[in-house]
């Protein structure tokens, strides 16, 4: 038995479209598994080109929003870009402000502080950007629920753009336009892109009406970042976006992401959506949870190779201490957990936690444990918290069964937070819980592993690494292809990183590979001849030259 469940995903049926357009079995395989059902899908998936865009037209409002942000260009109006202080709403307020930048507008960008603003658009925030002389307000990453504050702004005399991607309430904010692809009654193609997607269609829609759309170009990087930080599914336009701003990434990159390449010691290698995720997404994030987010926007938007090298220094030095703080808040939400038995959701409260870190250390219990979490930050009169979950569980929803215990929520499927009084807490972890047990009861609370197929070792040399790569980039709803193969010979094994971690000399047939084990450095005792091993096919960025290896994800005796 593996330490998740292996799901092996069936092969493909005799006689299917795929099967007649000359792509190798492997391929076949893998386009199949990710849900194409003909060659004409196939080849704009593998082709990633513009044909996988939608029209910015169709989003909903677009045609206000556009009308609105060029009264305000022509009459040298005072606009204001309001952000979020994650990854996705730091690119979305520099994609903006630097977009409207090169139509001659220059926009004031403002990123609430996390720890005395908290999330979203704020009334206080709004009369202050109204004493500047600011007319018009857009939105980035947020404001869909903001429908009280917005209701105030209109009061104040500004004028509101609302582009978000976040799931709306049944009330929408009465804004000038509010721009979001998950409004019921969007026309729009593709409902998944991030907050900086939505950015990037209002910039087009812009762009197109003055005949430069190609100038936008220079800015898809940011796109990129925000998409992949944000967790969405690489899939449609998010493919055709991501790869364009890996390109520009690679080829032109900007002064902040150089320095902080030099940082964690990816001189030289290529940026991916692995890159982003694990080492880029986390230290844009890192401002904004202990300190705030306005660093990490300055570090994507300057100029100045000393501002640049300084800030990211300053984001390192960041970094670590919320790795650290990371760490120990977590051994406490653990000890907690463990003292109360396992329930179908976790539920930590402490008033020690800081703010920024909850849905850091929500996501380890759910790595842990293999439950939806929330983790709260008490307080007297107020608390606040974050969520995470699995993909058996949809915590947004699950959230918005509570509603009216909130004074606000929002969020995603599988990562939330929300804000309350302290008093109804008691009321919250019991709604939950029956919820939780409820949708979650006869589910095998064990991680699904979902292989592409069973492969030999020897299959795996030759051009099997650069044909897989013609599925890049990876990420939420295209993983990386993952295998399994029966019955390998460990010739040698020993723990690396202080114990974690397992790099192991793997044999079957005649062939050998060097292979690595991430997080299963306490099963070396289980390691047993021969085995049965689940992995990912890498290179190792670490070596110098770019050796392939395999990445064993779980394993298990045979039989």
């Amino acid at each position: 038995m593996g330490h998740s469940r292996w799901n092996l995903l069936p092969p493909v049926p005799h006689g299917h479209a795929l099967t007649s357009c000359g792509f190798s079995r492997l391929i076949t395989q893998l386009l199949y598994n990710r849900g194409f059902s003909g060659p004409d899908q196939a080849d704009t998936f593998l082709s990633k080109d513009s044909r996988l865009a939608g029209d910015p037209a169709l989003l909903p409002d677009m045609h206000q929003a556009v009308s609105r942000i060029y009264r305000a260009l022509l009459s040298g109006e005072k606009v204001a870009v309001y952000g979020d202080f994650d990854a996705d709403g730091i690119t979305s307020t520099a994609l903006m402000v630097e977009g409207l930048a090169m139509l001659g507008c220059h926009a004031i960008p403002y990123i609430p502080h996390r720890l005395t603003e908290g999330h979203g658009v704020k009334t206080a925030a709004l009369e202050a950007l109204s004493r500047q002389g600011i007319s018009l307000v857009i939105t980035v990453d947020c404001g869909i629920t903001a429908v009280p504050e917005i209701k105030k702004a209109r009061k104040l005399g500004l004028d509101v753009i609302v582009t978000d991607h976040h799931t709306p309430l049944v009330d929408l904010p009465p804004a000038f336009a509010v721009v979001d692809p998950r409004l019921p009654d969007s026309r729009y193609p593709f409902a998944e892109l991030a907050g900086v997607g939505v950015v990037y269609k209002l910039l087009q829609a812009l762009f197109q009406g003055m005949g430069r759309e190609k100038c936008l170009d220079v800015l898809t990087d940011l796109v990129a970042l925000g998409t992949v930080a944000d967790m969405m599914p690489l899939l449609g336009e998010n493919r055709y976006l991501v790869s364009q701003g890996l390109k520009l990434m690679n080829s032109s990159p900007r002064l902040g992401l150089v320095e902080m390449a030099l940082q964690f010691r990816r001189n030289g290698a290529e940026i991916d959506t692995e890159a982003i995720s694990w080492m880029i997404a986390p230290r844009l994030n890192a401002a904004g949870r202990l300190d705030h987010a306005m660093g990490s926007y300055r570090l994507l938007t300057t100029n100045s190779p000393e501002e640049a090298r300084e800030l990211a220094t300053w984001l390192e030095q960041k970094n670590a201490e919320r790795q650290g703080l990371t760490s120990k808040y977590q051994t406490k939400a653990r000890e907690q957990v463990t003292s109360r038995g396992l329930t179908p959701l976790l539920f930590v409260t402490s008033i020690d936690f800081p703010s920024g870190i909850c849905g850091l250390v929500a996501g380890r219990l759910v790595e842990e444990f293999y439950r939806p979490a929330a983790v709260l930050k008490t307080g007297e009169q107020f608390c606040g918290g974050s969520c995470r979950s699995i993909p058996e569980f949809n915590i947004i929803r699950a959230l918005g069964q509570c509603r009216s215990l909130f004074t606000h929520f929002g969020g995603h499927a599988q990562a939330a937070g929300f804000s309350m009084l302290t008093r109804n807490l008691p009321f919250l972890e019991s709604a939950l819980q029956q919820i939780a047990a409820d949708e979650l009861a006869g589910v095998d609370l064990r991680p699904r592993l979902d292989i592409d197929t069973e492969v030999r070792l020897g299959e795996l040399g030759g051009d099997t690494y650069p044909t897989l790569q013609k599925l890049a980039p990876f990420g939420q709803g295209n993983p990386v292809p993952v295998f399994v193969s029966r019955a390998v010979k460990v010739l040698d094994v020993r723990q690396m990183g202080n114990g974690e971690h397992l790099r192991l000399k793997l044999k079957q047939g005649e062939v050998v590979w060097d292979a690595v084990a991430f997080n299963l450095g306490g099963c070396l005792g289980e390691i047993v001849h021969p085995l049965d091993i689940v992995f990912s096919l890498e290179k190792d960025s670490w070596s110098g030259d770019g050796r392939l290896r395999l990445n064993v994800l779980d394993f298990a005796p045979v039989g």
